[in-house]
């Protein structure tokens, strides 16, 4: 059981509003939203992988390749 004390009254007609326009409980609600937060990874995970990974070794700078992917045409 989670109990949240001191909610703006703002914040917590908003919840409700959004809540309704998902035809959810306001329990339901804010259990799909704190659900979604722990699905992923925390930002400083996600650098922390990417800082982990070897660099990408290219035979031509980074600045040509996009300058030469601008000048394709669209399928």
């Amino acid at each position: 059981m989670i109990q949240v004390r001191n909610v703006p009254e703002s914040l917590h007609r908003e919840l409700v509003r959004r809540a309704e326009l998902r035809g959810q409980s306001l329990t339901a609600y804010v259990q799909d939203i704190l659900e979604r937060e722990v699905s992923r990874p925390p930002r400083t995970e996600i650098v922390r992988r990417i800082m982990e990974r070897e660099p990408v070794k290219l035979d031509v700078p980074i600045a040509d390749l996009i300058r030469e992917g601008r000048y394709v045409s669209p399928r």
